[in-house]
């Protein structure tokens, strides 16, 4: 890997984290289709989880006060059985579904109607939103914007939500790492998958990781100035904005397959 791709890298987790920081997702969806371009699927994945857990990781420490245990510790029984699922068939997406699966999600998440949207503080909500994106994370490598349809009609605080999604978001980019680090990886190597391609020197993570807490920092900071209004009228706008450049993404890559 040369010098050049790894400063890129690095300059990108810092930008997506400090955009997560603030809206709680979105810089994960960019930070993917960032690292799917540039790196095979499967590297892509293990990078954008050790990226993405350490910056959730360290935005719930900043907020850990606001974290509501009782929904993640539901939210995580949903995972285990979402990762179980998968974990037999050791599925990895092209890039193609990839793209394709970011660009649609957003605009899925959006299209369901507040009415239909999921309390994530009702009972059984958060074990199936543990199950659904789990699988969805583990597919397209992010799940933010099906997240945020459990969080619109709690009575959470923009603090609250940011804190408890963060604290899921790092569960399920931890069990990203295992998936693909640990359960892909031991099946590749069984049928001497050549194409396999995880391992990342060492010193990119290094220089990414660091950078991925500073632009949480820096996203905190913008975020303790918001209103629960803005925050949630820019959140989704800029969901959709990403969601449709990837869709393009996705479209592009398919047709140029054809």
């Amino acid at each position: 890997m040369s010098l050049l791709l790894a400063a890129s890298i690095a300059l990108v987790a810092f930008i997506t984290s400090a955009i997560s920081g603030v809206f709680g997702m979105s810089g994960g969806m960019i930070l993917m289709g960032y690292l799917a371009f540039v790196l095979p699927v499967s590297a892509a994945m293990m990078m954008h989880g050790a990226i993405q857990a350490t910056a959730n990781g360290y935005r719930a420490v900043l907020n850990r006060t606001d974290i509501d245990w009782w929904i993640f510790g539901r939210y995580l029984i949903g995972t285990v059985f979402g990762l179980a699922l998968l974990a037999g068939i050791a599925f990895v997406p092209s890039k193609v579904t990839m793209y394709l699966t970011l660009g649609i999600v957003p605009f899925a998440a959006a299209a369901i109607p507040k009415k239909w949207a999921l309390d994530i503080t009702r009972r059984g909500a958060a074990e199936f939103c543990g199950f659904v994106i789990t699988l969805l994370n583990l597919t397209a490598g992010v799940a933010g914007p099906l997240l945020d349809v459990f969080f619109v009609r709690t009575a959470l605080t923009r603090h609250q939500v940011v804190a408890t999604k963060a604290v899921t978001q790092t569960a399920a980019h931890l069990v990203k790492l295992l998936y693909f680090g640990v359960l892909v990886r031991a099946a590749s190597e069984r049928v001497a998958d050549a194409d396999f391609a995880t391992l990342l020197p060492w010193w990119v993570f290094a220089a990414a990781l660091p950078l991925s807490m500073l632009g949480t920092t820096a996203g905190k900071k913008i975020l303790d100035r918001m209103t629960d209004t803005n925050f949630r009228i820019w959140s989704q706008r800029i969901t959709l904005a990403i969601g449709t450049v990837l869709l393009i993404q996705g479209i592009a890559l398919l047709l140029g397959e054809g």
